[in-house]
Protein backbone atom coordinates (compact mmCIF):
# COMPACT_ATOMS: atom_id res chain seq x y z
CA UNK A 1 0.00 0.00 0.00
CA UNK A 2 1.31 3.41 -0.96
CA UNK A 3 0.26 6.27 1.22
CA UNK A 4 -1.14 9.40 -0.34
CA UNK A 5 -1.11 13.02 0.81
CA UNK A 6 -4.18 12.51 3.01
CA UNK A 7 -2.58 9.49 4.74
CA UNK A 8 0.57 11.57 5.35
CA UNK A 9 -1.53 14.35 6.89
CA UNK A 10 -3.25 11.79 9.15
CA UNK A 11 0.09 10.33 10.25
CA UNK A 12 1.53 13.80 10.88
CA UNK A 13 -1.55 14.81 12.89
CA UNK A 14 -1.50 11.68 15.08
CA UNK A 15 2.19 10.80 15.43
CA UNK A 16 2.56 12.93 18.55
CA UNK A 17 -0.47 11.29 20.14
CA UNK A 18 -4.20 11.70 20.05
CA UNK A 19 -5.73 14.72 21.77
CA UNK A 20 -6.91 14.11 25.34
CA UNK A 21 -10.56 14.87 24.67
CA UNK A 22 -13.71 12.72 24.92
CA UNK A 23 -13.78 12.13 21.12
CA UNK A 24 -10.16 12.20 19.91
CA UNK A 25 -10.83 10.83 16.41
CA UNK A 26 -13.55 13.42 15.82
CA UNK A 27 -11.13 16.16 16.92
CA UNK A 28 -8.40 14.95 14.54
CA UNK A 29 -10.90 14.59 11.69
CA UNK A 30 -12.13 18.14 12.29
CA UNK A 31 -8.54 19.44 12.35
CA UNK A 32 -7.92 17.75 8.99
CA UNK A 33 -11.23 18.85 7.50
CA UNK A 34 -12.54 15.33 6.99
CA UNK A 35 -15.25 13.00 8.22
CA UNK A 36 -14.49 10.98 11.38
CA UNK A 37 -15.59 7.71 9.72
CA UNK A 38 -13.26 8.37 6.76
CA UNK A 39 -10.38 9.06 9.16
CA UNK A 40 -11.02 5.80 11.02
CA UNK A 41 -11.32 3.86 7.73
CA UNK A 42 -7.96 5.20 6.58
CA UNK A 43 -6.28 4.43 9.92
CA UNK A 44 -7.70 0.90 9.81
CA UNK A 45 -6.49 0.39 6.22
CA UNK A 46 -3.00 1.66 7.07
CA UNK A 47 -2.91 -0.71 10.04
CA UNK A 48 -4.11 -3.68 7.97
CA UNK A 49 -1.40 -3.00 5.37
CA UNK A 50 1.37 -2.57 7.94
CA UNK A 51 1.90 1.15 7.32
CA UNK A 52 1.16 1.70 11.00
CA UNK A 53 1.57 -1.10 13.49
CA UNK A 54 -0.84 -0.07 16.17
CA UNK A 55 -2.61 2.74 17.93
CA UNK A 56 -1.93 2.44 21.63
CA UNK A 57 -1.43 4.30 24.85
CA UNK A 58 2.21 4.97 25.73
CA UNK A 59 2.04 5.73 29.45
CA UNK A 60 4.74 7.43 31.44
CA UNK A 61 5.28 4.67 34.00
CA UNK A 62 7.13 7.01 36.35
CA UNK A 63 4.14 9.39 36.48
CA UNK A 64 1.90 6.40 37.26
CA UNK A 65 4.04 5.46 40.27
CA UNK A 66 5.86 2.64 38.52
CA UNK A 67 9.31 3.93 39.43
CA UNK A 68 11.09 0.56 39.36
CA UNK A 69 11.26 -0.60 35.77
CA UNK A 70 13.53 -3.35 34.57
CA UNK A 71 14.20 -5.08 31.29
CA UNK A 72 14.41 -8.73 32.22
CA UNK A 73 16.52 -10.83 29.88
CA UNK A 74 16.30 -14.59 29.58
CA UNK A 75 18.21 -17.43 27.92
CA UNK A 76 15.31 -19.58 26.72
CA UNK A 77 15.58 -22.73 24.61
CA UNK A 78 15.03 -21.72 21.01
CA UNK A 79 12.34 -24.36 20.46
CA UNK A 80 10.19 -22.79 23.19
CA UNK A 81 10.97 -19.07 23.01
CA UNK A 82 7.96 -18.10 20.82
CA UNK A 83 5.48 -20.05 22.92
CA UNK A 84 6.85 -18.86 26.26
CA UNK A 85 7.42 -15.32 25.03
CA UNK A 86 3.71 -15.04 24.19
CA UNK A 87 2.83 -16.17 27.73
CA UNK A 88 5.28 -13.73 29.32
CA UNK A 89 4.02 -10.90 27.10
CA UNK A 90 0.45 -11.58 28.27
CA UNK A 91 1.33 -10.93 31.93
CA UNK A 92 -0.30 -7.72 33.14
CA UNK A 93 2.95 -6.33 34.57
CA UNK A 94 4.92 -6.77 31.30
CA UNK A 95 4.53 -3.84 28.91
CA UNK A 96 6.47 -5.37 26.07
CA UNK A 97 8.15 -8.67 25.35
CA UNK A 98 10.17 -9.73 22.34
CA UNK A 99 12.72 -12.18 21.00
CA UNK A 100 16.18 -11.03 19.93
CA UNK A 101 19.17 -12.98 18.64
CA UNK A 102 21.87 -13.88 21.12
CA UNK A 103 25.29 -12.22 20.85
CA UNK A 104 27.48 -15.09 21.99
CA UNK A 105 29.68 -15.53 23.88
CA UNK A 106 28.98 -12.36 25.88
CA UNK A 107 25.19 -12.11 25.63
CA UNK A 108 23.29 -15.42 25.85
CA UNK A 109 19.82 -13.88 26.18
CA UNK A 110 17.12 -14.23 23.53
CA UNK A 111 13.92 -13.20 25.35
CA UNK A 112 13.37 -9.68 26.68
CA UNK A 113 10.45 -8.56 28.88
CA UNK A 114 9.96 -5.10 30.41
CA UNK A 115 8.66 -5.42 33.98
CA UNK A 116 7.12 -2.50 35.86
CA UNK A 117 6.54 -2.04 39.58
CA UNK A 118 6.39 0.54 42.33
CA UNK A 119 9.56 -0.79 44.02
CA UNK A 120 12.56 -2.94 43.17
CA UNK A 121 11.21 -5.60 45.56
CA UNK A 122 7.95 -5.70 43.58
CA UNK A 123 9.84 -5.98 40.28
CA UNK A 124 12.02 -8.78 41.69
CA UNK A 125 8.90 -10.69 42.81
CA UNK A 126 7.41 -10.29 39.33
CA UNK A 127 10.72 -11.37 37.79
CA UNK A 128 10.48 -14.54 39.88
CA UNK A 129 6.99 -15.12 38.45
CA UNK A 130 8.47 -14.94 34.95
CA UNK A 131 11.26 -17.33 35.94
CA UNK A 132 8.69 -19.80 37.29
CA UNK A 133 6.64 -19.55 34.10
CA UNK A 134 9.74 -20.20 31.97
CA UNK A 135 10.71 -23.16 34.14
CA UNK A 136 13.19 -25.68 32.76
CA UNK A 137 13.18 -24.06 29.31
CA UNK A 138 15.18 -21.18 30.78
CA UNK A 139 18.92 -21.53 31.37
CA UNK A 140 19.42 -18.15 33.03
CA UNK A 141 18.35 -14.55 33.28
CA UNK A 142 19.18 -11.09 34.50
CA UNK A 143 17.54 -7.69 34.79
CA UNK A 144 18.64 -4.24 33.69
CA UNK A 145 16.96 -1.42 35.62
CA UNK A 146 15.92 1.84 33.97
CA UNK A 147 17.43 4.99 35.40
CA UNK A 148 15.75 7.48 33.06
CA UNK A 149 13.55 7.70 29.97
CA UNK A 150 15.60 8.38 26.86
CA UNK A 151 12.86 8.09 24.22
CA UNK A 152 9.11 7.74 24.58
CA UNK A 153 7.88 8.39 21.06
CA UNK A 154 7.11 6.42 17.95
CA UNK A 155 8.23 7.02 14.41
CA UNK A 156 8.07 10.61 13.22
CA UNK A 157 7.64 11.65 9.58
CA UNK A 158 10.09 14.26 8.40
CA UNK A 159 8.74 17.19 6.50
CA UNK A 160 9.66 17.29 2.82
CA UNK A 161 11.48 20.57 3.42
CA UNK A 162 13.76 19.03 6.09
Amino acid sequence: MKIDATDRRIIAATQGGLPLVPQPYAAVAQELGMDEAALCDRLRAMQEHGVIRRIAVAPNHYALGMVANGMSVWDVKDARVAELGAQVGALDFVSHCYERPRALPDWPYNLFAMIHGSSSDEVEAKRQEVATLLGGACRGGDILYSTRILKKTGLRLRSKEG
